[in-house]
């Protein structure tokens, strides 16, 4: 061996742990850069109903992230007329093929219109907030109000659950989804159920503030 090859040897390994440490510095900035997704699980308020497609909130959601500069795509899985039971039973295979970062729940306005059990709304609110999370995903559930002619008793007890559920597991909530838009005639369509496209910047704002420190978290 020749005498010089010993001094050339350090330069060598220092030249090999510099390439390494490249490496695994573009790998780690890949991951951490790597798109992650928001699931919404929604009803007919999230799936543009009687709205042009495309003016949606959560379609209004995708465009603040990508002016954020917020890696995250959207998919929405909202169908109209959609309850908590036909939530629950879609969900594992959608959190499957999506493996999304973050679940957003807005279910529940159908079945209290319906005056189905309390009960069972409740217990398919949890299965989806528990399928969620098993799923490592960050959930935020979306509460709803019913009009007042639901009764007292029935319309707090609604309302209630979401707060109870969001305490109990420790989920992200948007208290009331409506809000700033039930009280206003000029901000629905004219079966006066559905928000016109002008409320949906409203409601991605009530989104917003509660949505952004997830995505902030990840």
């Amino acid at each position: 061996m020749r005498f010089d090859s010993w001094s050339k040897a350090p330069q060598s390994l220092n030249a090999l742990r510099v390439l390494l440490l490249l490496a695994f510095a573009l790998f780690a900035s890949s991951a951490y850069s790597a798109s992650k997704t928001v699931l919404v699980l929604g009803d007919s308020l999230s799936a543009e109903y009687g709205i042009a497609r495309g003016t949606g909130w959560v379609n209004l959601l995708q465009e603040r992230l990508r002016a954020e500069k917020f890696n995250v795509s959207v998919v929405n899985a909202s169908i109209s007329g959609e309850t908590t039971s036909g939530g629950a039973a879609r969900l594992p295979a959608l959190l499957k093929k999506h493996q999304p970062a973050f679940l957003i729940i807005e279910l529940g306005g159908n079945d209290g219109l319906r005056g189905l059990s309390l009960e069972a709304t409740e217990a398919n609110l949890r299965a989806m907030i528990k399928a969620g999370q098993l799923a490592k995903a960050k959930v935020l559930l979306l509460g709803m109000r019913l009009p007042p002619n639901y009764g007292a008793t029935y319309t707090e007890n609604f309302h209630a659950l979401y707060g109870k559920l969001a305490r109990e597991n420790k989920t992200a909530l948007v208290p009331f989804f409506l809000e700033g838009i039930a009280t206003r005639e000029d901000l629905f369509q004219s079966d006066r159920i559905h928000p016109s496209a002008a409320a949906h910047t409203i409601l991605l704002d009530n989104v917003w503030p509660t949505l952004k420190p997830l995505l902030l978290k990840k």
